[in-house]
């Protein structure tokens, strides 16, 4: 090959050379285009997700705000119920004990109409009013306390006096009136005379 032909050849590879440095430089711009585009789109669906999480937590939130005002009016309402209810308790509590003793008042009535000199008729009415009255007591868990022959107690008895007696002294030996309970717990107690016991004779 002579000087002219190795010149030539020379020049075609340096301009291949260059073309193909050029195109390399091409695809290297083009890479980064689409770097820029992939990173355009992520920040536009990472914007997407942030307003759907936002608009997420406004609704929960007003979900909540929604229970929690419903739970305050029906609050308010038990409240309110509560209280008339404890109103109502204190006006009508004892209904059923009221209505129990209109028999007692009824057997009373005939009593006291029975004519003058019928003395049965009164008695009658008058055993059946303490009838009435028993099964009333009963009822309503309502105890007699009957203190006579009994030893004193102070928590159910009270003294109105105490008297020489044949009974042992802290005898209940007289009552005036009878004593009642409620369930167990004390309603009036027992209004009772006491044996003092005897005195003792100088010898």
């Amino acid at each position: 090959m002579n000087e002219k032909h190795k010149k030539e050849a020379g020049q075609e590879l340096g301009t291949e050379l260059e073309t193909d440095m050029q195109n390399v430089e091409a695809e290297a711009s083009a890479g980064d285009g689409l770097e820029g585009i992939e990173t355009a789109e992520t920040k536009t669906l990472e914007t997407a997700a942030g307003v759907d999480e936002l608009e997420s937590a406004i609704a929960e939130v007003a979900e909540l705000k929604d229970k929690l005002l419903r739970n305050h009016a029906e609050m308010d309402n038990l409240r309110k119920r509560t209280q008339r209810e404890v109103a109502d308790a204190h006006k009508f509590g004892i209904e059923k004990f009221a209505v129990a003793l209109l028999d007692v008042v009824d057997n009373l009535e005939r009593a006291l109409e029975a004519g003058d000199g019928n003395e049965q008729a009164l008695r009658d009415g008058v055993t059946l009013t303490l009838d009435s009255w028993h099964k009333m007591m009963e009822k309503f868990r309502l105890e007699r306390i009957d203190a006579v022959g009994e030893k004193f107690d102070p928590h159910q008895h009270e003294a109105l006096s105490q008297m020489p007696h044949e009974e042992p002294a802290g005898t209940v030996v007289a009552q005036h009136v009878a004593g009642y309970k409620l369930h167990g717990r004390l309603l009036r107690p027992a209004k009772v005379l006491v044996s003092a016991g005897m005195p003792e004779v100088e010898k």
